[in-house]
């Protein structure tokens, strides 16, 4: 007889569930982990229960859409702590550089050099070559104060 055709089809599911939880340690993203539940979770309802293949899957699927709801919601009300929380939010980790102005902030807008880049400004009225500092930013526009 086959090797295959000798496995039953829980069996199936719970490797499958294995395969994802090594899936999630070995690429941790936090979204295999609930998949492999609801696999796991088939194919102890497989070896419990006496259902078809196609049930199998529709309880895979539900199970599936349920467990990532869940997750969704369980990391929504307990965030995972950051060592950097600002590292996507490029404007805020600005906040606090004293940069140089390259055009003149007339009627409160202007230009300033940050790092090798030069962004939009609003503030107070500053010559080119004045030395403002980041308070703060409204999309790319940075506001900023005589340092």
């Amino acid at each position: 007889m086959d090797m295959l055709a000798m496995l039953e089809d829980h069996w199936w599911w719970l490797i499958f569930a294995a395969l994802l939880g090594i899936g999630e340690v070995l690429l941790p993203g936090v979204f295999l982990i609930w998949i492999a539940i609801a696999a796991a979770i088939t194919g102890l309802a497989a070896l419990a229960l006496p259902i078809g293949v196609p049930l199998q899957f529709l309880i895979f699927a539900l199970l599936c859409l349920i467990a990532v709801w869940g997750g969704r919601r369980w990391y929504a009300a307990n965030p995972v702590s950051s060592e950097d929380p600002l590292l996507n939010d490029r404007t805020a980790r600005l906040i606090g550089e004293v940069v140089t102005v390259v055009e003149a902030i007339d009627n409160g807008r202007g230009r300033v050099k940050v790092g090798d880049g030069v962004w939009s400004c609003r503030g107070p009225e500053a010559p080119a070559g004045a030395r403002v500092r980041i308070v703060g930013a409204d999309a790319s526009v940075l506001q900023v104060e005589l340092a």
